[in-house]
């Protein structure tokens, strides 16, 4: 390795000059998305709320209740229910959607907006949707808006700070809607006696809490540059001194082989 570099100064100079382009080019990536950003993210709540429902007749498992903001997730819990019941939710006022596979262990962060994934296939977007109960306890799970953040954070492209603000504001006050929700058990298509069933009814709703220019650290991705740089240039030494190595290695048995060998008789 040192004869080659003795003999060929230009690798040096060529490492050299390759490493610092890099750096500079990443110096400038992260100084460009810190300083002088369009893109700006916004944080709303995130709040789950239980909602007191109203029973539309007496003693009926026919429920309702009148919601107002801006809804991501819906949750349905049932308890005391039976096998072979069927439960249906009408959202007067929107469409929603519904998949059995939302909130499940077996899906983790899916969410009826990633229309690549197979998955995303079991959705469904209606204002009605049924599902039959299995046990004596039943989830059904929703999301209504998927222009809201779901985890609360949000991004979106704006010219200045100002004109970010009014826009997150108006998305959010967009889907602030008036919507009439109503719950019913059923069985061989007639409603059940809503004695023994307990019901709870959550949703997430999101308002805006604050919006900020998207930055990045400069400190923690200079780190993160300094260290993929290493990784190429080792990732390049590699083959090149494992083969210096191998050969230095080999001329090393070779040179002990002929030393061992016995001498020729005369």
């Amino acid at each position: 390795m040192r004869k080659s570099m003795s003999r060929n100064p230009n690798m040096l100079r060529t490492m050299i000059g390759t490493g610092l382009t890099l750096v500079l080019i990443l110096s400038f990536a992260v100084y460009s998305n810190t300083v002088n950003t369009e893109y700006y993210g916004y944080t709303t709540t995130n709040e789950e709320i239980e909602l007191d429902l109203q029973e539309s007749e007496e003693g009926k498992a026919d429920w309702f209740v009148t919601t107002q903001s801006g809804i991501t997730w819906v949750n349905l819990t049932l308890e005391g229910v039976q096998n072979g019941m069927t439960v249906r939710i009408d959202a007067s006022g929107t469409e929603w959607y519904y998949s059995p596979l939302l909130g499940s262990p077996d899906a983790d962060n899916f969410n009826c907006g990633e229309q690549t994934t197979k998955v995303s296939e079991t959705c469904e977007y209606s204002t009605l949707h049924e599902s039959e109960i299995e046990s004596d306890s039943h989830q059904m799970r929703g999301i209504v808006s998927l222009n809201l953040p779901i985890d609360g954070l949000g991004y979106l492209q704006s010219e200045n700070q100002f004109s970010a603000e009014l826009a997150a504001g108006e998305l959010i006050s967009g889907e602030n809607i008036t919507v009439t929700w109503r719950i019913m058990i059923l069985q061989d298509d007639t409603t059940i006696d809503s004695a023994g069933v307990e019901v709870s009814f959550n949703i997430v709703t999101h308002d805006l809490i604050s919006v900020e220019a998207f930055q990045l650290d400069p400190i923690q991705e200079s780190v993160y540059s300094f260290a993929t740089l290493v990784g190429c240039f080792s990732f390049l030494l590699f083959l090149p001194l494992l083969v210096y190595f191998s050969a230095k290695r080999k001329h090393a048995i070779d040179e002990q082989k002929r030393m061992d060998a016995p001498e020729p008789e005369k």
